[in-house]
Parts: structure tokens; C-alpha cells; sequence
């Protein structure tokens, strides 16, 4: 690569699940990848070391800085972006769980709202224009109450059969939930952005991701969370009564979808994105434990808990829109996907053990 000029994606959360693999991603296509995070959240130390190990800077142009993007009003990090002045921005630094949010709204806020304001403005005051890509939720829909909804034994159906294909990008906003409206103010900035500034942003309102290197927690990341704590013979706490339904997305297809925005960006520079698994990878979080348990050959216990704020009885996203402007679908399906989390968990369970 000497003499290249390469093209350059700065990461925010670059250390955490999303972050990491994204980093291994682009480095392997031959990016300069600028990694930034705080390290505040339970595994992110240990994902850096992995991708440090895996590419160290030494052959791989990969630069690492410990830094809060709400800290001094996002001074430092416009201080980053001036002097690197890349050529994408991947902003996947978040507070991620609603529970959380709900304890402490103030932080939620300013994490997931005042800090993409932050990285907006380090973005918008740069030279290059950047193309900015935002990691949303689905949680931007709220509840989805108004939905005639179908209860069978093990999941949700939706009642309407247009739905069945999956939640489209123009269904109404409703943000529930703390998590829900920090995340959702930062979804709209970024939209808006793009209408005001020019900048060059997508918006990747995202159903469940599932990998390698995911530490997950209680109510975040639930298919690895799961997935550990079966596997440590922990026990299980289900919220509500296990019949909510999902589409899952692995997450190397969620890297493609990354990279294909960007390849692209003629067409996707302020468009808005339902990215997920799609109708073809759909599970309840019961159906996922009983075929967690039939892949690992052991009967899996649960107990149950009350609802959370705002959790959706079923969510889908649909996906068409994302493969006829980005020629993209999952290409992992939901079976393989599991196999390759249960083979990651197997060989880092002390990990998971301590970082749980």
C-alpha cells in the first residue's frame, strides 16, 4: 500500500462490538481507521487488545484515542477531526440500554443526544464533508401500541399483512422511553443536518445485531447475553413473557450495509434506513432459548419479569428499501449466525465470565 492514498473512516465507539468489528472491517479493505472511545463500557479494553493484537498499527494503519465525545463541548474532538480530517464518519458511540436510561436520564441524554450533536458539529466544521453514517434503533418507533397485534403460543404476529414485511422507514415516529428520545433527537439531527448543512448523512435505524466480540448485557445485545449466560449455566430473567419477536442481523452484514452506503453515497446521502435481518430472520426470545438449548443439547431454564418501558411486542424491520438503493441483504442466515456466536462464546466464556 505504499504510496496509496488511502481513505480514511474515523469510529466513534470504535472499541465496542459495533465499533471493533467495523474497525477489523475496513482495515482489511485497506482503510486508515481512526478508533475513538472512553473504554467505559464492561469488554471495550478487551476488544481494543483483540483488534491490537489482530492488526497491530504497526502493519496495519489503525490509530487509537481514549477520548469522552461530550467532554469540554466536544473540544478535543474537534480538535481530532480537524487535524485527521477523514473521509467517513462512523458514529456508533451511544448509551445503549433503556434500563439504564431510565436510572439516569441525564446521562443518557448526554451521551446519546449532546453527543452526536457534538460529532455533527465537529463533522460539519471540518473541510472535507464528510460522509456521516449514524447507528440508530428501532426504539424510534416506540411501542407500535396502535398495531392490531396476533398472540400465539411462543411469539407475536402481526395482524395487518402489508407489516409482515417489516416495519417501513415512513412509519410513524414515537419515541418511549429516555433511551428512546435521546436516541430518536439524534436520529432527526442527523437527518437534518443533511438538509440544512449538506452534510452527507445516513441514518441506520437498527434491529437486534448480533456477533463475535459482543459482550451483552441484560438489556442490550440480548441474543449474546443469552447465549453467555446459558452457556455458564447462569441464571436467565426473561422481560415480559418471552413472546416479543425480533429480526436479527449478523454482524458482518451489518459491516456490508456499512460499506455499501458508502459506495453509494450519491444516492444514500440523507436517507434514513430500517436495517435488520429482515422477515427471514425472525425469532421470539423463547423460540431463540429453545433452540439455543437443541444447539447446545441441554434444556435452558428462565423465569419471567415484568415489561420494560417502551419494548415492542414485535418488531421487523423491512428491508427493501436498503436493497434497492444499496443493493444490500443479509447474506448470514439467522441458524448460521447462532453457530458462530455459540463458537465465539465457547472459546471466551472467562471473558464473558468476568465482563458480565
Amino acid at each position: 500500500m505504499k504510496g496509496e492514498i488511502l481513505k480514511t473512516i474515523l469510529i466513534t465507539g470504535g472499541a465496542g462490538f459495533i465499533g471493533v468489528n467495523a474497525a477489523k472491517y475496513f482495515l482489511e479493505k485497506g482503510w486508515r481507521v481512526i478508533i475513538v472511545d472512553d473504554l467505559s463500557r464492561k469488554g471495550s479494553d478487551v476488544n481494543l487488545m483483540w483488534l491490537l493484537s489482530e492488526c497491530p498499527p504497526k502493519d496495519y494503519p489503525l490509530r487509537c484515542v481514549m477520548l469522552d465525545i461530550v467532554d469540554k463541548g466536544g473540544y478535543f474532538l474537534n480538535k481530532l477531526m480537524q487535524d485527521t480530517q477523514p473521509d467517513v464518519i462512523l458514529h456508533a458511540a451511544a448509551q445503549v440500554a433503556v434500563t439504564s436510561s431510565v436510572s439516569s436520564p441525564m446521562h443518557d441524554f448526554k451521551v446519546n443526544a449532546l453527543g452526536t450533536l457534538n460529532v455533527l458539529e465537529a463533522a460539519r466544521l471540518s473541510c472535507k464533508n464528510p460522509i456521516f453514517i449514524f447507528t440508530s434503533t428501532n426504539k424510534v418507533y416506540g411501542g407500535m401500541e396502535q398495531e392490531i397485534i396476533d398472540e400465539y403460543d411462543n411469539r407475536y404476529a402481526f395482524y395487518d399483512g402489508e407489516l409482515k414485511l417489516g416495519i417501513p422507514e415512513t412509519y410513524p415516529l414515537d419515541f418511549h422511553s429516555p433511551y428512546g428520545c435521546s436516541k430518536g433527537a439524534a436520529d432527526q439531527y442527523v437527518r437534518d443536518y443533511h438538509r440544512i448543512y449538506g452534510l452527507r448523512t445516513v441514518v441506520f435505524r437498527q434491529s437486534c445485531i448480533y456477533g463475535e466480540r459482543q459482550f451483552g448485557i441484560v438489556d442490550q445485545g440480548w441474543v449474546a447475553y443469552l447465549t453467555a449466560r446459558a452457556m455458564l449455566d447462569m441464571p436467565i430473567t426473561i422481560y415480559g413473557n418471552g413472546k416479543q419477536v425480533r429480526d436479527i442481523l449478523f454482524m458482518s452484514d451489518l459491516c456490508r450495509a456499512f460499506y455499501q452506503a458508502i459506495e453509494h453515497i450519491g444516492k444514500t446521502a440523507g436517507q434514513i434506513y430500517n436495517i435488520g435481518g429482515g422477515p427471514g430472520n425472525i425469532t421470539s426470545v423463547v423460540d431463540f432459548i429453545r433452540l439455543l438449548g437443541k444447539k447446545l443439547g441441554k434444556t435452558i431454564d428462565y423465569s419471567f419479569s415484568d415489561w420494560r418501558p417502551g419494548d415492542q411486542k414485535i418488531y421487523i424491520s423491512c428491508i427493501g428499501k436498503a436493497r434497492n438503493d444499496l443493493g444490500w441483504f443479509p447474506e448470514t442466515d439467522m441458524g448460521d449466525g447462532i453457530d458462530k456466536m455459540i463458537h465465539w462464546t465457547k472459546d471466551n466464556l472467562d471473558l464473558l465470565r468476568n465482563n458480565m
